[in-house]
């Protein structure tokens, strides 16, 4: 089949039968609807690979790559990953496994004897495919706090671990867990002498040819055409920097492009099989698509993806779509959110990468589907930004609504200054420095801020950088009977990075 790259606005067609079904996609109609997509969700920039039968027949980008400048992207822009790297992490294991050095039931202290959790026993028994299906018992994102921005070695986050308080009994639900995939790629590094980065460029990037993916934002600047990072600032795009991620490569490091991705979804369609190279077994290909971790789906009422079953497996999110096993991922990272999805009975595939904190990825991934599927066309972009728009986060206007004019602190400007000692972190700081408060994180310069009195005891964080994740918060000196502060309190609304974990005690 001949393999179409669409550099512009193009008249084709691609036909093809799905079963005994014979389906014909005007992929010049597929490329306005993208072009229109990228417009009405003011994303930046987005590129889109589509493969069917082994081959890329679909690819292109749109928008810029950065917002002020004139590059566009295409197939070959790089942007982050994030957690589309995560079945990277679960295929390296399973390389491993295969060797003889790992077993999918090892003890996860059988290679780290530091590793520690919320519970002894909960210690000495998690699994690797416990540490892989996100069921041992932490929240979702809970200690993300930890690693963000931070400098600590992989080692030294793991060890933190400990002092991450469970959501729930030991493989009793889902907790989506960074930190044991930064976990993960520890023992990785215990089993093999190497780094995760070492690691996946040897045994996956280089037998797949994936020549442009990287694991650091370092080398950027020598593969050239890469996409920037945006935040979300005031309902506008933001060029924000590129944060290097290759210590904690295993839950989210690759950096890579539409071109080179195609090539890894091939192959996981082919079962493990890179022509006449065999990654990983049809065995661990099973493994990695069984569902360790299974989440409720409301079978009383019908669903958009006629959809029946949904769940977790080794790296990788699984459930039906269409009458179809649809086995895919997200990523999100400091400014850019990816899809990666498959139909692997139909042998399709759908990759959309983004820079832009409002992304359209799935709508995108959605409507790509349904139409090499030939099931009811919906209007999926128009469908989630309304979504998206009626899900307005209101949590930051409505404490600017409640804030207290007119009030002062209750304590001198110097009274507040001190060491303060978080057990899931470090030390956080607070300094007087020419008339004002500043906050320092130990490990974490970036999230350096100066504090403006907000109300009574509270204190504005006024970052000293934009963020992706996070904007407005406030930080709560909590205090004695005797005016004697005790400890801080955080409050920085979102859904990723929850400092209120921290709960820093004063120590000096």
């Amino acid at each position: 089949m001949k393999k179409l790259f669409i550099p512009f606005v193009v008249s084709l067609a691609f036909s093809f039968t799905v079963r005994s079904q014979s389906i014909e996609v005007d992929l010049k109609a597929l490329d306005t609807y993208f072009e229109k997509m990228t417009q009405d969700w003011d994303v930046p920039s987005m590129s889109i690979g589509i493969v069917k039968d082994g081959e890329l027949v679909f690819a292109k980008g749109y928008g810029v790559k950065e917002v002020g400048k004139k590059g566009k992207p295409d197939k070959n822009t790089l942007y982050a990953i994030a957690s589309n790297s995560k079945a990277f992490t679960s295929a390296i294991i399973a390389q491993l496994v295969e060797e003889g050095k790992l077993d999918w039931n090892d003890k996860v202290r059988d290679h780290l004897p530091y590793f520690e959790l919320y519970d002894s026993w909960v210690s000495a028994n998690t699994t690797i495919r416990d540490i892989l299906s996100h069921r041992v018992g932490l929240g979702t994102f809970s200690g993300d706090v930890i690693w963000y921005k931070a400098d600590l070695t992989a080692e030294e986050i793991v060890r933190k671990v400990k002092n991450i308080p469970p959501a729930y009994g030991f493989r009793a639900g889902w907790g989506y867990s960074n930190v044991m995939y930064i976990t993960a790629g520890e023992v990785i590094r215990k089993v093999t002498g190497k780094s995760w980065a070492d690691n996946v460029k040897e045994r996956l990037l280089k037998p797949l040819a994936m020549d442009r993916t990287i694991t650091t934002p370092k080398e950027l600047e020598s593969k050239g055409n890469y996409a920037t990072p945006h935040a979300r600032s005031e309902e506008k795009n933001v060029p924000i920097v590129w944060e290097d991620w290759e210590e904690i490569g295993a839950l989210g490091g690759l950096i890579s492009s539409v071109e080179d991705l195609s090539k890894w979804m091939i192959m996981n369609m082919n079962h493990g099989l890179n022509g006449s190279d065999t990654l990983f077994s049809r065995r661990s290909r099973n493994m990695m698509w069984k569902p360790h971790n299974n989440f409720t789906v409301d079978h009383t009422s019908p669903n958009d993806f006629n959809r029946h079953f949904s769940g977790y497996g080794l790296g990788w999110g699984l459930s039906d779509y269409q009458g179809n096993l649809r086995v895919g991922h997200t990523g999100g990272y400091d400014g850019m959110l990816s899809a990666f999805n498959m139909i692997p009975d139909q042998k399709l595939g759908v990759i959309v990468l983004t820079n832009g904190m409002k992304s359209p990825m799935m709508a995108a991934t959605y409507y790509a589907l349904d139409k090499f599927l030939g099931v009811d066309e919906q209007d999926w972009s128009k469908n989630l930004l309304n979504q998206s728009a009626n899900n307005e986060d209101t949590r930051i206007a409505e404490r600017k609504t409640s804030r207290v004019e007119g009030t002062l602190p209750s304590l001198d400007l110097e009274k507040y200054s001190g060491t303060y000692l978080a057990d899931i972190y470090g030390d956080i700081s607070v300094s007087l420095k020419n008339g004002e408060l500043r906050l320092n994180f130990e490990h974490a310069k970036a999230l350096s801020a100066t504090l403006r009195h907000w109300h009574y005891d509270v204190w504005e964080i006024d970052w000293d950088i934009e963020h992706a994740w996070f904007s407005f918060g406030t930080v709560q000196f909590n205090m004695d009977n005797n005016l004697k502060i005790e400890k801080m309190t955080f409050d920085v609304p979102n859904d990723d990075i929850f400092f209120e974990e921290l709960k820093p005690i004063k120590i000096k």
